[in-house]
């Protein structure tokens, strides 16, 4: 057969111009797909270190925040504050970070700056937003507020956590925004608290003293 007879016959040839346009498809796109598949598992191995890099300085975090508590139990306010402080500036983005902000504010509120605990409580409330802890935050954050002489603040502080906790506490906690908006003088707002307090928590111990402030607010307004 004629050369020229033979190249025509192979490109007209199916198969023949199939595994070419199959090699030109590989040559293009096979190494791009490599190439692809192989940054997938660099990211991926980038990912479990550093998940990995994470959960050990959270371990380290805990133990270093567990030896924090320790000492704010046994009094030693002071160390207690400053490891925990040490422990929210080196473990930012660790869990036990966030808590030793919790702890610093304890700390400082026991110390008497209630300036530092609010902060420090705030600072906490940023990362920790609900459950069990954010609200005892939440409460002690209303503590500092009104020992540092931010009553209206305090006020609104303490009405947010009425029905998070028992009955009781609710009522300790709206008896606390009353006291808190006479402290700011503003007694028609603590007459309304006393109300709800005596309406929706007759039932508690802080009932009678309801009562008691709000003969008290009736004979100053005379």
């Amino acid at each position: 057969m004629p050369v020229q007879a033979r190249k025509s016959s192979r490109l007209e040839d199916p198969g023949a111009e199939f595994l070419d346009r199959a090699r030109s498809v590989w040559e293009v796109y096979g190494k791009a797909s490599l190439i692809g598949l192989g940054a997938v598992a660099a990211i991926g191995a980038i990912a479990f270190l550093a998940m990995r890099a994470r959960g050990t300085a959270e371990t380290t975090a805990a133990g270093k925040l567990g030896e924090a508590n320790v000492l704010y139990w046994e009094g030693d306010y002071a160390r207690s504050l400053e490891t925990a402080r040490q422990i929210a500036q080196q473990y930012v983005s660790s869990p036990s970070g966030w808590d030793a902000h919790r702890l610093a504010g304890d700390d400082a509120y026991m110390l008497g700056d209630t300036k530092t605990a609010v902060s420090e409580y705030r600072a906490y409330l940023e990362h920790q937003k609900s459950g069990l802890l954010a609200d005892a935050a939440r409460r002690s954050l209303a503590y500092a507020l009104e020992a540092n002489g931010q009553y209206a603040e305090a006020a609104t502080s303490y009405l947010g956590l009425v029905g998070r906790f028992d009955r009781e506490s609710s009522a300790e906690f709206l008896s606390a925004a009353a006291r808190c908006y006479r402290a700011a003088r503003q007694p028609a707002e603590a007459a309304k608290v006393l109300r709800r307090l005596m309406d929706e928590f007759g039932d508690t111990s802080f009932a009678n003293r309801a009562e008691i402030g709000l003969g008290e607010l009736s004979n100053a307004a005379r």
